[in-house]
């Protein structure tokens, strides 16, 4: 994957917590508040991120230094991908540069090798690290968690009147550019045209030949695309996996708002099964709603774990997926939110976790937007499907005058200040 891999599912959360406000409880002049538009774009050429002066300001890390589970394979992936020169190209990043962007991950990797205890870890991350909040949708640092996931599909790789719904490569003559903006499709002569929506394009013969692998169910073929990535078992038992590999050029629409906005689904009731269950009961209507989404993606064979738009596997609730023109890619993240528990039916707990900017998702495009990798299976699916919560997105950077001092100083008595 060069440009985008998982996609959100959730955006379901997006339909879920900006429904109609409540009519006002008080006078007529009363102002009825707006709901929260977490996908409002940042003004052109602003970075989503501002750096925390107020030390007052900056949450405190000890809760998630207490499980650093998956932590140090996540941040090895961004390791590697930052030490790659084509990752230059992507800062400097505001103020940030290339080489304190690399160190900082670097000096977070030394802190969790260092047996520190998680009081003392929180102590030299406040020390040693400036803090950035994302801005959030609305300049106060509000960022909307959804979640995605891989999900387990039935497959074949040759059509069979059970297996009949293609999942496709993409055509040969689909033209990319640098981070693989989509540019169109080469036709014989050479000239160059826009790649056609979803609709056009599956009755089109651009697809002929690219069929990868065959499903049993049309929506588990969309159900994949906006994943971007899936397990297939096929026939023999044997797990394949895809992933993402292009699309056509198209902004993602929601199908779940669609459904909604006709009436299909409630909206306090709506889920990824909710979705599932309409479209059993209504397989006439997939095509109608589906193709509303002018977005298709394409797939490629992997190996191992799916990977994310860096091209480095994604980690279970260690990689978010953010808006890479206005997050810096594969940096240091801190979460601050609630999130399901998978034995606890719908029960929301607070959550206080680090994770790597290392993928980047079709719908998240604005500061108040990040979707945490879930994991792959059902399990998986039901978490993410329940995932839709306000919180706040920070990132850490080893600071400047600091870098060249010794990786480990040692770590003071005085107890940080309560954010």
């Amino acid at each position: 994957m060069r440009m985008h891999a998982a996609v959100v599912l959730t955006v379901l959360g997006a339909v879920l917590l900006s429904g109609c406000p409540k009519k006002p409880t008080g006078t007529l002049s009363e102002p009825i508040p707006a709901p929260p538009d977490y996908a409002r774009p940042l003004p052109e050429g602003q970075l989503a991120l501002r750096k925390i002066t107020d030390p007052a300001q900056i949450p405190d890390f000890t809760p998630a230094c207490v499980d650093l589970t998956n932590l140090r394979e996540a941040l090895a992936g961004s390791i590697r991908y930052m030490s790659k020169a084509s990752s230059r190209r992507y800062y400097p990043y505001g103020q940030i540069s290339h080489e304190q962007a690399l160190a900082s991950l670097k000096a977070f990797a030394a802190l969790l090798d260092s047996g520190m205890t998680a009081p003392q870890l929180n102590a030299t991350l406040r020390e040693r690290f400036d803090v950035y909040t994302s801005v959030g949708w609305d300049g106060s640092g509000g960022v909307l968690f959804t979640g995605y996931y891989t999900p387990i599909f039935d497959a074949s790789l040759t059509a069979t009147e059970r297996f009949r719904y293609p999942i496709h490569k993409e055509p040969a003559n689909l033209v990319k550019g640098e981070d693989g903006v989509i540019l169109g499709i080469r036709g014989p002569g050479g000239q160059m045209t826009r790649c056609p929506a979803r609709r056009e394009l599956e009755g089109s013969a651009l697809l002929k030949g690219c069929e990868l692998a065959y499903l049993a169910d049309p929506f588990e073929v969309y159900v994949a695309q906006v994943q971007g990535s899936a397990k297939l078992r096929l026939p023999d038992g044997k797990l394949i996996t895809v992933g993402y590999s292009a699309n056509n050029g198209y902004e993602y629409n929601s199908v779940a708002m669609e459904l909604v906005k006709d009436g299909k689904i409630a909206k306090e009731s709506l889920s990824l099964q909710a979705m599932i269950d309409y479209f059993r009961a209504h397989p006439d209507q997939v095509a109608e709603y589906v193709n509303r989404n002018p977005r298709f993606v394409f797939f490629s064979p992997a190996e191992g774990n799916p990977r994310g738009s860096l091209n480095e596997p994604v980690t279970v609730m260690r990689t978010i997926a953010t808006d890479k023109a206005i997050f810096p890619r594969a940096c240091l993240a801190f979460l601050s939110t609630q999130l399901p528990r998978t034995n606890d039916g719908v029960a929301l707990y607070p959550y206080r976790g680090f994770a790597l900017d290392q993928d980047t998702g079709g719908a998240i495009r604005a500061a108040g937007r990040c979707d945490l990798y879930m994991g792959i299976g059902e399990a998986a699916a039901r978490l993410a499907g329940r995932t839709q919560q306000e919180g706040r997105l920070y990132y850490l950077f080893h600071k400047p005058e600091m870098m060249t001092t010794p990786a480990l100083p040692p770590i003071s008595q005085t107890p940080p200040a309560k954010p």
